[in-house]
């Protein structure tokens, strides 16, 4: 299944207008306040490091680049063509590699899966972005991409965040300037409610070897000067038959 085009377009619109500056985009935090913390809570339940990272949804790769320094082989993906224009031009030492690819795509991730071998995977804030009809399909490619050795990481905003996200969009003089830029191209974040998170990890044959609440840190702050946060949570994911605890 794939995404419609209006979709496609509206990304594709977004990272076209997107600032190429660090902290640009409203999620595009520093990777130690998200990978770097997330890799803390992922690395214990890797059982097998040597394998590719795939981070998908990539965007502008600041995380896939952090990535990239402590992994020996890291693929971006993501559906915006721009996003992945962007990620290319800001990865200067060519770090990672970058490739447009709907995730939801069932063909795609079963090539992607035949050329990589399993993998490990990185997932922030993606599901909770796609249109309904491509929920179930993208957890089923982290399915597919993690194989039986890989692992998958992943954060989503939680059901808290929609009223955060509500009352910043109503905010006096509008929404901050890096969040009004994601209603004006039509994208609708924190829209999955939590209990369908599990529902889809279930379906797609996949375990939750480990979870836990964190915020998900934005680049935008209050007038007071409080960076602004979103409740998240965070899933460790993998084969129900070859799952362990965190690895000693």
């Amino acid at each position: 299944m794939s995404v419609t085009s209006r979709y496609r377009e509206a990304w594709d619109g977004f990272w076209s207008e997107a600032p190429e500056t660090v902290g640009g985009v409203f999620w595009d935090a520093e990777p130690a306040l998200t990978v770097g913390l997330h890799l803390a809570l992922f690395e214990p339940y890797v059982t097998a490091p040597g394998l590719p990272v795939v981070d998908v949804g990539c965007g502008n790769g600041t995380q896939t680049r952090f990535l990239a320094d402590r992994f020996p082989h890291v693929l971006g993906i993501d559906l915006s063509a721009a996003a992945i224009d962007h990620a290319r031009r800001e990865d200067r030492a060519g770090q990672a590699e970058y490739r447009q690819i709907d995730a939801a795509e069932r063909s795609a991730a079963e090539q992607l899966h035949a050329e990589l071998g399993d993998a490990n995977v990185y997932m922030r804030g993606v599901l909770h972005q796609c249109e309904p009809a491509d929920r179930q399909p993208l957890v089923d490619t982290l399915a597919t991409l993690t194989g039986e050795r890989g692992r998958a990481f992943v954060v989503e905003l939680t059901e808290a965040a929609r009223p955060v996200l509500a009352r910043l969009a109503q905010r006096v003089g509008g929404p901050p300037p890096k969040l009004a830029p994601v209603f004006a191209h039509g994208l609708t974040p924190g829209e999955v409610a939590d209990a369908a998170v599990l529902d889809h990890v279930r379906e797609a044959g996949l375990t939750v070897l480990a979870d836990g609440e964190l915020p998900l840190a934005t680049t935008e702050f209050t007038p007071d000067g409080t960076r602004i946060e979103l409740p998240s949570r965070w899933l460790v994911l993998g084969r129900a038959d070859t799952a362990t605890g965190p690895v000693a």
